[in-house]
């Protein structure tokens, strides 16, 4: 299993939406780590690109990747990707994650995440794979009280999408409670942000960004005009909403900690850890970071607030700190500069640019050994 505190290339991790932001990055680590990855995505929010730049990065353990166009909702799909490999953990991000989507389309999310997810679990019961790590969110904390939020908070999801998280979370403690052999972290994220530092992986959302980072990239490099910050007479130190932002990179090391403890700890059970920094920043002072890292001004129109935010959340992180080893290692200054690097070496994301400012399909570069199953042409 695990030896002198490293994985043994024998094991085999399965990463759901590994092809998505965090899940690419956390792959990634995992793959430089010694694992053996195998990701399953159906990219509704991602792409093969991705993918390709991940095994370029991972430069010998590239070979270690092996990846499924599969749906968590097509259930002889996903078990079809068990009955091919042994997996000795299973890290589960694939669900969709637009909150204003969410609200409109509740029954979309409900399928895909809590339907998705109970396909996963069934499946990894009958293999008698047991030991998972799921991407929460700090969503689940809705309008806390107080802050930091440390994890024995009460949870009140205040929109579907958080909703998802939360049944998702319950789920897991239940299951646990009938089969103590399960052992299962729930990680509670705050405020991804950044990129790899070389450029090569980022975040690449769909449409219109639902966060802020993404948006403030789009406008630095010409995608859209100006930057929409919603209230500015919040009770905090500029009038501006106050969030907990962590690197990807802090979030990819984060995820490979909680691997470790599953492997290291039987007794584990169903435990939850928050991955933050501890540190509140404001809209004004995370614009004003990356104006600095890209050197030059972001245009801002000032609206009201919006309904459902609150004025200031952070993480309280001693918990991960002490059980997990783990801590962020990344200022938002280092967020900045490696969210600038991705958008001004990609302005289009995945897909290549035009100069007409039209947008087209993702494409791969190729040039790199991919794995590529179930009916997909490799590359």
């Amino acid at each position: 299993m695990v030896a002198n505190g490293q994985p043994h290339l024998e094991q085999c991790i399965l990463v759901t939406g590994g092809a998505g932001y965090i899940g690419s990055h956390t792959a990634l680590q995992l793959l430089l780590d010694g694992y053996t990855v195998v990701i399953v995505d159906n990219f509704d929010n991602s792409c093969e690109e991705a993918l390709q730049r991940v095994v370029e990065l991972a430069g010998k353990n590239g070979k270690n990747l092996i990846f499924y166009q599969v749906d968590l909702c097509n259930k002889d799909a996903v078990e079809n990707v068990f009955a091919s490999h042994h997996f000795d953990a299973v890290v589960h991000f694939a669900g969709l994650k637009a909150v204003g989507e969410s609200v409109a389309k509740p029954l979309l999310y409900y399928l895909n995440n809590v339907n998705g997810t109970l396909n996963l679990l069934e499946i990894m019961s009958s293999y008698g794979c047991k030991k998972l790590v799921f991407s929460s969110s700090a969503t689940v904390y809705g309008q806390p009280k107080s802050v930091p939020c440390t994890e024995d908070f009460p949870l009140q999801a205040m929109n579907p999408y958080g909703r998802t998280k939360l049944f998702v979370e319950d789920i897991m403690r239940d299951l646990h409670k009938a089969d103590p052999e399960w052992r299962t972290i729930l990680l509670r994220y705050f405020n991804p942000v950044g990129a790899h530092p070389s450029g090569r992986i980022g975040e690449d959302p769909r449409g219109i960004p639902n966060n802020l980072m993404p948006y403030v990239q789009q406008v630095a490099v010409g995608r859209r005009s100006e930057l929409s910050v919603f209230g500015s007479d919040y009770n905090t130190r500029d009038g501006t909403g106050v969030r907990d932002y962590i690197h990807v990179q802090d979030l990819a090391t984060g995820h490979s900690a909680a691997l470790f403890k599953l492997f290291t700890t039987p007794n584990i059970g169903c435990t939850v850890y928050n991955l933050g920094t501890g540190k509140g920043t404001s809209v004004l002072e995370m614009v004003a970071a990356f104006e600095k890292a890209a050197q030059m001004k972001i245009p801002l129109r000032i609206m009201d607030r919006r309904p459902g935010d609150c004025s200031e959340v952070y993480a309280a992180t001693e918990k991960a700190e002490k059980e997990l080893g783990w801590k962020a290692q990344n200022g938002i200054e280092e967020m900045c500069r490696d969210q600038w690097n991705w958008a001004s070496k990609n302005p289009f994301g995945y897909q290549p640019s035009h100069a007409d400012g039209k947008e087209s399909k993702p494409v791969c570069n190729g040039g790199h050994d991919l794995k590529i199953s179930n009916g997909a042409a490799a590359t």
